[in-house]
């Protein structure tokens, strides 16, 4: 073979090299932004159930007008994610500030790692009529 011919194929070789590092970026970051979005929806899941808590009388085992019900531990979790919500594929949630009489906040971290090796910490602040989102990272 001549030289041209090894030249062309080195380059050859090293742009197939560059098309696979590309690709593997693009599908880690679209599993991160995925992740992201699939926690998000599960929080707004879990902010209307605790809407529903703080709606619900005391007698039929809401907050009545409350959200202190909702301790920062399992068992304030288990009253909204009787199934699957505490831990499920997209992440682990978790009640970040105990309710109040106003307030709860949920925390999730998912499950994608970031390239930092940190994975995606979202957080939900939900009061009796909306709910706002902060993304940590």
């Amino acid at each position: 073979m001549g030289q041209q011919q090894l030249l062309l194929i080195i380059l050859g070789v090293i742009i197939v090299g560059l098309a696979i590092a590309v690709g593997i970026t693009m599908f880690r970051d679209n599993a991160v932004s995925t992740n992201r979005d699939a926690i998000a929806n599960d929080l707004m899941h879990l902010a209307a159930k605790a809407r529903h808590f703080y709606k619900r009388p005391t007698s039929m085992g809401g907050g009545g007008h409350n959200f202190t019900g909702l301790t920062a531990d399992a068992s304030g979790m288990l009253i909204l994610a009787t199934t699957g919500y505490s831990d499920n594929s997209n992440a682990t949630y978790t009640i970040k500030t105990a309710g109040d009489a106003t307030s709860v906040e949920f925390r999730a971290v998912g499950k994608a790692m970031l390239d930092n090796g940190t994975f995606p910490t979202i957080d939900c602040l939900v009061t009796q009529n909306n709910q706002s989102i902060t993304i940590i990272n």
